[in-house]
């Protein structure tokens, strides 16, 4: 090994990312230069990866939990030749950028994840090591590895002080995920100053606790020393494994090295001097590195070109000795998997009867995955409320991991971030908890949605209608919260048809997360509903007038109390149209005829009825309209009793009505 050069790529990793802030006058050095060593170590000596072909299935992921130290990641992408060129750097943090403050999965060629929020990157790698222990475990044949790589991620103090950690890797230590390996970037400093302040707990002991591989390296610019832990968490195949790496903060830099003013501001035109020098950098010059250092870690990224052609000609052979797995492979892989479900009336077949949809929706789940054999998921320990459990496909367990049923334990907040890592392993997950538990999902559903992710979120439990239970256990809020996310889509169905089509729609979105929120309570089979759900609201039982009287819109369990108003008020002449409103958002996406013609602006006396908040429905409802939906949080009893008490019976939804015709 030439150490010299080395040294000099460590250093240009450090530069480029001191250079980047500095001329953005904004971003995190501290991390960058602290955790150089540790991260060019990784991507030089151990990782596979071809920055030829980033998309290369069986490469080693590679998650910045820390994302706020992304000009890192930006600089080991520019130097191993992943297309981003000096001038991107240049722009970091800038408009339109291929250098955001934060990386940002999609955008940036080589970033695996959107990472940001502290500890999230964590989890999500959790998920993608599942991934890929569960394809291994389903693909892989005697001399035949062709999943065979590892899951690596960086954080550092902020990540291990995030619940979200200790969530996800308390399921990893149980799992036994011997290819999951990371980096922990030791500084002992947070925003705020010494992590003394609120932070003196021996994480290397929890991660033990945990079922983790746990090592030490003292200097974090020691190289050889951070390559020896990596070998040695590569070698045990039965643990994760934690590398406590000891770094200086901003390292380099002599006016902040080791202080919190490091973490999270430009270093100073006059600093950045300083650390130029203080290193031996022969350049002044912002941006500037030698070809010698270009040259050296282009020919390392080669290395990453061999391993994939060689793993290309495996695969070659793999097909031909083993056809009904190449076949399933492309199965796995097909983005359009699930589609003959819309054609397919055993799909959309259900008995005339009152039924819950969460147990339709777990009859959805069990008609589709056959279809769609990447399909796999399951509940924060509640698979038999939730009605998630798919039949025949057995848990994933360690050293059981071909089976699709996944078990998160009571940990909403990792399992959602997990979904999102096996979604980035192309597989098509699903996490379920009650509705009223989406708070705690919610941080990483909004990662699906910015990432544009397929994961499916059941949400059972929709309402009030959870009864004795009581307010702590009551959706209100949640669905606007959920509404108001962008790119996330909603589904409230209301009977068998909904349901089918809310996980139509789920399963074959390719640009972003669905959740379906369904009823703990039986709801009878409505005349009149169908795919027409697919569009997110429609015409369910309408006026016999060609201008109604009125509209009442509603979505899920409250839709078969429109209609039944509708019924009281029809004989009182007033006669009036139901729209089911099953998925603002996708109706949103509908052109404007056909949104005019559900809802014509012509029809002013509007109400909608919903058993949660009124937030969001005003753009429907107008001024002149009216609400029937919840105005506090609800009660213990009996959930009819608080469906009378609370006004969701027909004759009040008429009575509205009644009162808006005048």
């Amino acid at each position: 090994m030439n150490l010299d050069i080395e040294k000099k790529s460590v250093n240009a990793v450090r530069i480029l990312s001191a250079d980047m802030v500095e001329r953005a006058k904004s971003g995190h050095p501290g991390l960058p230069l602290g955790a150089a060593a540790m991260a060019y170590e990784l991507w030089a000596r151990h990782m596979s990866h071809n920055p030829l072909d980033p998309a290369w299935e069986n490469r080693d992921r590679f998650v910045l939990s820390g994302g706020h130290g992304s000009a890192m990641l930006y600089s080991l992408l520019h130097l191993f030749g992943y297309g981003l060129s000096v001038e991107d750097l240049k722009r970091f943090r800038q408009e339109d950028s291929l250098t955001p403050g934060h990386p940002e999965y999609g955008h940036t060629v080589g970033v695996e994840a959107t990472t940001g929020p502290l500890g999230a990157g964590m989890a999500m790698a959790v998920g993608m090591a599942m991934g890929e222990a569960h394809l291994a475990a389903v693909f892989n044949r005697p001399f035949y590895p062709v999943v065979d790589h590892y899951t690596w991620v960086l954080g550092g103090d902020g990540c291990m002080m995030e619940g979200i950690s200790s969530e996800s890797f308390s399921l990893a230590g149980t799992l036994g995920l011997g290819k999951l390996i990371v980096l922990y970037d030791s500084n002992n400093i947070s925003i705020e100053g010494s992590t003394d302040l609120a932070f003196t707990e021996n994480v290397p002991k929890r991660m033990e606790a945990f079922g983790f591989q746990t090592l030490m390296v003292e200097d974090g610019n020691d190289i050889q020393a951070i390559g020896a832990a990596i070998d040695a968490a590569k070698a045990d195949k039965t643990r994760p494994s934690f590398i406590t790496v000891k770094t200086r903060i901003g390292y380099g830099c002599p006016a902040k090295e080791g202080k919190a003013c490091a973490h999270g501001e430009p270093l100073g035109e006059s600093n950045v001097t300083a650390l130029r020098v203080n290193l031996g950098w022969e350049s002044m010059e912002p941006f500037k590195v030698s070809d010698e250092v270009y040259e050296h870690c282009r020919a390392l990224s080669a290395e990453g070109e061999k391993k994939e052609r060689k793993w290309a000609a495996m695969f070659e052979e793999y097909k031909k000795a083993y056809p009904d797995m190449a076949g399933l492979w492309d199965r796995y892989h097909d983005a359009d998997a699930g589609r003959e479900a819309l054609d397919d009336p055993d799909f959309w077949a259900y008995e005339d009867k009152p039924e819950s949809t969460r147990n339709l929706s777990g009859i959805m789940i069990n008609r589709l995955k056959d279809m769609v054999p990447a399909m796999m998921g399951g509940a924060a320990d509640l698979a038999p409320s939730t009605k998630t459990y798919m039949k025949g496909e057995g848990d994933f367990a360690k050293g059981c991991f071909d089976g699709r049923n996944l078990h998160f334990g009571v940990r909403e907040l990792a399992m959602s971030a997990i979904a999102n890592g096996l979604a980035l392993c192309n597989l098509r997950p699903f996490v379920s908890t009650f509705f009223v538990f989406s708070d705690y999902t919610k941080p990483m559903a909004r990662l699906s949605a910015l990432m544009k992710l397929p994961v499916t979120y059941v949400f059972t439990h929709d309402s009030i209608g959870v009864g004795e239970d009581g307010p702590t256990h009551e959706p209100v809020e949640q669905l606007a919260m959920l509404r108001a996310m962008p790119g996330f889509h909603v589904f409230r169905p209301a009977d068998a048809m909904e349901t089918a089509a809310a996980w139509y729609y789920a399963i074959t979105s390719k640009n972003g997360p669905t959740a379906l929120v369904l009823s703990r309570q039986n709801l009878p089979q409505l005349k009149g509903s169908g795919k027409d759900a697919l569009r997110g609201g429609y015409i369910l039982a309408d006026s016999k007038k060609e201008i109604p009287d009125a509209i009442v819109m509603a979505s899920g369990s409250e839709v078969s109390l429109a209609v039944r108003a509708k019924e009281l008020l029809i004989k009182e002449g007033i006669d009036v149209r139901v729209v089911s409103m099953p998925s603002m958002d996708v109706f949103e996406e509908q052109d404007e005829e056909y949104k005019s013609k559900v809802l014509p602006a012509c029809v002013r006396k509007r109400v909608a009825v919903e058993a949660l908040s009124d937030f969001g429905w005003g753009r429907y409802v107008g001024l002149d309209g009216a609400y029937v939906t919840m105005k506090t949080f609800g009660a213990s009893a009996p959930a009819g009793n608080l469906f009378r008490r609370f006004g969701f019976t027909p004759e009040h939804v008429a009575e509205t009505v009644r009162n808006l015709a005048g």
